[in-house]
């Protein structure tokens, strides 16, 4: 119930007390209304019934005499869609100009009846006309929207089963004295998290096709598992003419996709990126520091340490990974493989 209805039934409540009381001056006193009042409302009620009791506030009968036409509201309102920042002198002043005639009090009265006296209120009506409305966005709009926006950020390669998208990378370690630059061969199955890593002291074709042939596929071929798809950069030691790079000839004899990143957009391969942080932190840092190496085949034998403990030991907090180590999420992740057709013999 309304508070319009709850005084209009106090007002008949007041009617049928005087009545059954047959005294105005006793029923107005009890009820807290004045004889004055009293006569008005029984005036009312008999003329216009049970709506005459309904309070009408002024102005209620019909439109203000000097309100703005149709024609000109809609004008308002349209140009408080296009500049919802300007006030009300600045619109009347801008319409004048198209010649449509109205003062700043005719603006603001337009602006009141549609809930739009402050600029934060226009402001959100222009966005509640253009949610719906489809843009075309420019490379510059979506490469900003990548780097800014959550939403783009937080997007994640979508991998279902153990072998189906192996990441590699190369990775800078640092320089050891006496032997120059090292470099480190990363490869880790995607699904599981599961690593790899060889010491380099450079980058050619050559190291990508050792630490793939040698370590990653048979250890995926002792567990039955076909690396399906490799996902690299677009380094030299991984792209080049398909017919004479050592890299790409590799994946070819061995019938697995080659899919590369984005130029220049490391996040477009993650999990290798985000494997390289962790190696930082938790060994080549440490080890640094506490360790004088003078060869590669030294690093080495520690770094297969600790590549022992992140794959075995290690639980990975990693997105779906939910506590388990690489080596347990890897074996739950084999999928049964298809076995290859053969020819019925004759």
């Amino acid at each position: 119930m309304t508070t319009e209805e709850k005084i209009a039934r106090r007002k008949l409540s007041l009617l049928d007390l005087a009545q059954e009381l047959r005294n105005v001056s006793k029923a107005c006193k009890v009820m807290g209304y004045s004889r004055q009042q009293f006569y008005e409302i029984r005036r009312n009620y008999q003329t216009y019934g049970s709506s005459g009791l309904l309070d009408k506030l002024p102005g209620c009968k019909g439109a203000h005499p000097n309100r703005v036409s149709p024609e000109i509201e809609q004008a308002i309102l349209d140009y408080s869609l296009q500049r919802p920042t300007h006030g009300p002198l600045r619109v009347s002043q801008e319409l004048a100009l198209r010649g449509i005639t109205v003062s700043s009090g005719g603006v603001r009265g337009v602006w009141s009846r549609h809930d739009l006296l402050s600029k934060h209120d226009r402001l959100l009506r222009l966005e509640r006309e253009q949610k719906d409305r489809a843009l075309e966005l420019s490379d510059e709009q979506i490469r900003l929207l990548e780097r800014f926006s959550p939403e783009f950020r937080e997007r994640q390669i979508e991998v279902h089963h153990t072998g189906e998208l192996v990441a590699i990378d190369t990775f800078f370690v640092g320089t050891l004295k006496g032997v120059g630059k090292v470099y480190l061969q990363t490869v880790i199955d995607c699904f599981s998290r599961f690593a790899f890593g060889r010491l380099y002291t450079s980058k050619m074709p050559v190291t990508a096709v050792h630490v793939l042939n040698n370590d990653v596929l048979p250890f995926f071929e002792q567990h039955a598992v076909r690396v399906e798809t490799v996902l690299s950069d677009n380094g030299r030691e991984y792209c080049g003419r398909p017919d004479n790079h050592p890299f790409e000839l590799f994946l070819q004899l061995e019938g697995i996709e080659h899919r590369t990143t984005r130029v220049r957009r490391p996040q477009s391969n993650g999990f290798v990126e985000r494997l390289h942080r962790t190696l930082l932190d938790e060994h080549f840092r440490v080890a640094g520091r506490t360790t004088w190496y003078e060869s590669v085949e030294q690093m080495q034998e520690d770094f297969d340490k600790y590549l022992h403990h992140y794959n075995y030991e290690r639980p990975h907090q990693g997105r779906m990974m939910n506590g388990r180590t690489p080596s347990q999420a890897f074996i739950e992740g084999i999928v049964e493989q298809p076995e290859p057709a053969t020819e019925d013999a004759a």
